[in-house]
């Protein structure tokens, strides 16, 4: 499997584009926006586009979907239900905003452990709650690689002051789903620049171990210690 990141939107969305080189069946995850530069791209690696994926309801992430949906005849899947309620919000949230977002009903609704799949590849979904309800994360594990959305960044991790975000829930989604996927796997985050799970075990303030025992020992019996490996 191969991929490459295209920042769109003006939020600068990393929106990752995957395809098996044996088929050149391709994955988008996240495409929130600027779909000329998504299907030029496709189009010069002489891609064909399979399944769209979401990692969550929020436009940024998710607003162009419908449209690319319409424009490619890919399926739409994701993400978890518990962010339905956001995607059925989306042509409000974009007339408020004024981005071309677009509700859509998904081919599948998302749950932890399904599998996507497209040409010869394969995706782990991981729902990973926290940032939102129904975020989800993929994973290739033969390719050692996350796609993450906004639950965890270089050096930070997602917002979680709204409120479908919740703080304790967010740190457990990251330490218990996707860290122990292994110190080298590599992560595209929603926003930024790529990181591994062992550097944020290391470096990172919110959710690394050296920050995780410190916000044990500051809300004992908040989050489950068994979650600290």
């Amino acid at each position: 499997m191969e991929f490459d990141i295209l920042p769109v939107t003006r939020f600068k969305q990393n929106c990752s584009i995957l395809w098996c080189e044996k088929t050149n069946r391709a994955a988008v995850i996240d495409p929130g926006g600027d779909l000329s530069e998504l299907i030029n791209f496709i189009e010069l690696l002489e891609l064909e586009p399979e399944v769209a994926l979401v990692t969550h309801g929020h436009f940024d992430h998710c607003g162009g979907a419908a449209q690319f949906a319409e424009m490619t005849g890919v399926r739409i899947e994701g993400p978890h239900r518990g962010d339905a309620h956001v995607v059925a919000k989306l042509d409000q949230i974009g007339e408020q905003y004024g981005v071309p977002a677009r509700s859509y009903e998904p081919a599948r609704w998302l749950e932890h452990g399904d599998r996507i799949r497209f040409g010869e590849e394969e995706l782990e979904v991981l729902h990973c709650p926290g940032h939102c309800q129904g975020h989800v994360a993929y994973f290739s594990a033969s390719r050692r690689q996350a796609f993450v959305g906004d639950i965890l960044f270089r050096h930070t991790i997602g917002a979680w002051e709204h409120p479908d975000g919740n703080l304790p829930l967010l740190i457990e989604s990251i330490r218990s789903k996707l860290f122990p996927l292994g110190d080298d796997v590599g992560f595209v985050p929603g926003h930024g620049p790529t990181s591994t799970f062992g550097h944020e075990r290391q470096e990172n303030p919110f959710v690394g171990d050296e920050a995780f025992a410190r916000w044990c020992a500051r809300f004992s019996g908040s989050v489950d210690p068994a979650l600290d490996r």
